[in-house]
């Protein structure tokens, strides 16, 4: 049987707001946590615990969360700094030696 592969290019992955995303995922886990502290007898009684625990873990993986996302967020624009401070040096050194500037890759 012959090995399936791809006969098109995968698609480009979708950027969104994703440190609002995260944000928000981690206060929905710290308030549902805390939501259900008062009823932590009638959780502990029936063996359920671990419905309060998932909330705590949650929310403080949602912190490391928060943190890796906006430190990815940071280094995306740095590189789209740098990437366009790069082009428009190269334009600039394309105007003074008189020569037509490079067409952008597509």
């Amino acid at each position: 049987m012959a090995k399936w592969t791809a006969q098109h290019e995968a698609p480009e992955p979708l950027e969104g707001p994703v440190v609002a995303t995260v944000t928000g995922g981690t206060i929905i886990w710290f308030a549902l946590f805390l939501v259900q502290l008062p009823f932590y007898g009638w959780f502990a009684g029936r063996g359920q615990l671990w419905w309060v625990w998932t909330c705590a873990a949650g929310g403080f993986l949602g912190l490391i969360g928060i943190w890796y996302v906006r430190g990815r967020d940071a280094a995306l624009k740095r590189h789209a700094a740098q990437a366009e401070a790069a082009a428009q040096a190269e334009a600039a050194a394309a105007r003074s030696d008189g020569a037509k500037p490079a067409e952008p890759d597509a």
